[in-house]
């Protein structure tokens, strides 16, 4: 700070700095559709307090009264609505660092609650009226939910709001909830378990290998390449979870290159292998093999086996699946059946991809579906 700003500039001087002359919400809506994504969420407030819409309760601290002085979840929310059929959902800080009257329940160790009575809460109601999001991203998750009125307020949102017919909820609702309550259990930053869980379960990661947000300093290695970010998917998937992928925004407005291209690259490879991974489940064994080289989805009707090598024999070996007489073999992309052996009724088969191996689809990773007819 004492390097690149004035003396005595605050954290609050940022606010008229921050134009966002080039945001265009159209673009964003656009790129995350044709990502494959099937859910969004925008940060509506962090940690610092500082609102995306133009919250009574936040004056002059919000995107309406200072900086681009635009009401930005309108615009995303009217985009996604209008344009894609991506869900909206909003993250939400229950705290904030700054705020006189945080700090001041903060020193009486939370047995005030002035905070969220005058200032969460009325956020809360507020951005659910408005905008109405399908998907409640709640983070910050200090003090306790009777703090936060966190019982009161899901009551409301489950049962008397505008979205009660169709919302979801993450489970950081206040101290001792995470990995116990919501809809979708994030658990932790980046969580992956390595074995099955009884929840639905999410891996909020960054994209930036070190950072929720844009970094002017970031280098090519700090992004993940797509084969790994591919590979991070299937095994999410397989352990049936969601992948919320973070990307950061330029001030600006822009998502930047290499992010875009990262995003366009998921959509490529999901145009393809999409049907292995949308409305999947968990299949009996999640990997195949100690290296976790081979990962398992299922639906009522197939099971897909990803790999993210190709074999130099061109042959590969599963040793979970039991083969039928009535068993055939494809992969996503082509319209090849493929020949295996086996032993009919004991696991295991060994499938020869030497049919399409020229016309491979794709350079990242394969899914090879496996039908048992009945």
């Amino acid at each position: 700070m004492k390097s690149n700003y004035a003396p005595n500039f605050k954290y609050q001087d940022f606010a008229p700095m921050w134009k966002a002359e080039f945001f265009d919400a159209n673009t964003w809506a656009d790129l995350i559709e044709q990502s494959g994504a099937k859910y969004y969420i925008i940060t509506s407030k962090h940690h610092e307090g500082f609102t995306l819409w133009q919250s009574n309760v936040s004056w002059n601290w919000n995107a309406v009264d200072a900086g681009p002085h635009r009401d930005i979840i309108q615009e995303l929310a009217d985009a996604f609505r209008s344009r894609t059929n991506v869900h909206f959902g909003m993250y939400f800080s229950l705290f904030e660092w700054f705020h006189p009257l945080y700090l001041y329940d903060q020193q009486n160790n939370f047995t005030t609650r002035e905070y969220p009575k005058q200032i969460a809460i009325p956020q809360m109601y507020d951005y659910v009226t408005k905008y109405r999001p399908e998907y409640i991203w709640s983070d910050g998750d200090v003090s306790t939910p009777e703090y936060w009125q966190s019982q009161e307020f899901l009551a409301w949102l489950y049962n008397d709001s505008p979205v009660r017919d169709n919302i979801l909820v993450n489970d950081r609702w206040g101290a001792g909830t995470s990995c116990k309550h919501g809809d979708v259990k994030a658990c932790a930053d980046r969580f992956e378990p390595h074995s099955k869980v009884k929840f639905k379960w999410e891996d909020a990661m960054t994209m930036d290998k070190r950072s929720w947000g844009f970094r002017r300093n970031a280098n090519i290695e700090d992004f993940y390449h797509i084969k790994d970010l591919i590979k991070l998917l299937i095994k999410t998937v397989s352990l049936g979870g969601n992948l919320l992928v973070n990307v950061g925004p330029t001030s600006d407005g822009r998502i930047i290159p290499i992010f875009q291209e990262r995003l366009l690259q998921l959509g490529s490879w999901m145009k393809v292998n999409g049907d292995s991974i949308y409305k999947t489940k968990q299949w009996r064994v999640s990997n195949d093999t100690a290296q976790q080289l081979t990962w398992y989805t299922s639906t009522d009707e197939v099971v897909s086996a990803f790999i993210s090598e190709w074999p130099l024999d061109n042959v590969v070996l599963l040793h979970q699946p039991v083969p039928t007489l009535m068993t055939f073999v494809t992969m996503r992309g082509t319209d090849v059946k493929l020949s295996w052996k086996g032993v009919v009724g004991k696991p295991g088969l060994a499938i020869d991809l030497s049919n399409v191996h020229a016309n491979r689809p794709g350079d990242w990773a394969w899914s090879i579906v496996l039908h048992f007819v009945r």
